[in-house]
């Protein structure tokens, strides 16, 4: 089942997400099913659930379509090999390192991008669907993707980064991201 990615300016991303109970009754493999369709059928290469309206603190990723270019100037990216993971109840141990720029942009907020300067490794802690309990270190761009989801599960976006003149030069355009004024070819929910 495809969800619709909630857009920008709906409360909900601007929301620390609550923790998952083992224990609540939430179909957690089909859910996690159902965000993988989703994010592939918006060409996403990461997915938070309050993206599809649920404040619980989840995320799957897939990086490795960014290794799938042809062009023969690509640079294949270690980092996401095999990089397909899903985080339940993720908490961050440690950030580290140089921060480095690179353009990002969220299917929460299309048609914007801009230059983000993250940390190039982390730690995290966090379970996997059969609730096994991981600590892992990420560097470079699966750092990244995981840093911009798990922001997601704090309520914040990317843009929140961006520095003071950069925010006011895209107000326009994320009002009208709000008011559903945006071409997409997936489907959103906007803030009623």
């Amino acid at each position: 089942m495809v969800f619709p990615i909630v857009a920008y300016g709906d409360p909900i991303l601007r929301k620390v997400a609550r923790n998952i109970d083992p224990h609540e009754n939430l179909d957690l493999p089909k859910l996690v099913e159902n965000m993988y369709e989703t994010m592939y059928d918006s060409s996403g290469i990461g997915l938070a659930a309050p993206q599809i309206g649920m404040s619980v603190r989840l995320f799957i990723v897939d990086g490795t379509p960014l290794n799938e270019n042809d062009d023969e100037d690509h640079e294949i990216d270690p980092t996401l090999e095999g990089f397909k993971k899903v985080f339940v109840n993720p908490q961050m141990v440690q950030q580290e390192g140089d921060k480095w720029p690179f353009e990002e942009g969220c299917l929460s907020i299309p048609g914007v991008r801009a230059d983000v300067h993250r940390p190039e490794s982390l730690t995290i802690k966090y379970f996997d669907l059969e609730w096994n309990e991981h600590v892992e270190q990420y560097d470079g761009m699966a750092a990244r993707i995981i840093q911009h989801e798990y922001d997601h599960l704090e309520g914040k976006l990317f843009t929140d980064y961006l520095p003071a003149l950069k925010k006011q030069l895209l107000k326009k355009r994320l009002n009208e991201i709000t008011k559903g004024k945006v071409k997409v070819d997936y489907r959103m929910r906007f803030p009623k």
